[in-house]
């Protein structure tokens, strides 16, 4: 097999119908805070073995993410590394970037910059607090690299 295309079949393709990402988080408490109070979103499951939240299901519009704690020596390698979130970017495709800008702002949750046209759509991006880049785009027809500012007057 080696070498060889391999094609998915049309019943394998039908039957995904989404990735969820999941991201391994050193505090689940200020996850939660940037997610659910600064974002918006909402908690659909969870698992809380003797009362503590350690891994949750979340949603946003019809975006979804999971949240896992890294616990004892995950956690420990992880602060170690100095570089959480590193090389990770999720990426959400919503009808209005703006508006998720001036509700995380609202909840005190404030970008990494300002937001900017890049590739046709306006770009957002906030980091959570284990780093991991968190973007928001959506649709435009202003040129690129146009800032929020220069149209807001």
């Amino acid at each position: 097999m080696r070498g060889e295309a391999v094609g998915t079949t049309a019943s394998v393709a039908q039957n995904v119908t989404s990735v969820v990402p999941m991201l391994m988080v050193t505090s689940m408490e200020q996850s939660l805070a940037f997610y659910i109070n600064g974002l918006g979103f909402t908690i659909r499951n969870r698992w809380a073995p003797e009362g503590r939240l350690l891994w949750c299901g979340m949603s946003l519009g019809g975006a979804a993410l999971m949240l896992q704690e890294a616990a004892g020596s995950a956690r420990e390698r992880m602060l170690a590394a100095g570089a959480l979130g590193n090389g990770a970017a999720l990426y959400f495709q919503c009808s209005d970037a703006i508006a998720i800008y001036r509700e995380a702002g609202a909840r005190g949750v404030h970008p990494l910059r300002e937001p900017q046209v890049g590739n046709f759509a306006w770009e957002v991006f906030f980091a959570d607090p284990d780093g991991y880049n968190i973007n928001f785009s959506s649709s435009t027809d202003l040129p690129e690299e146009t800032l929020l500012s220069q149209i807001e007057t």
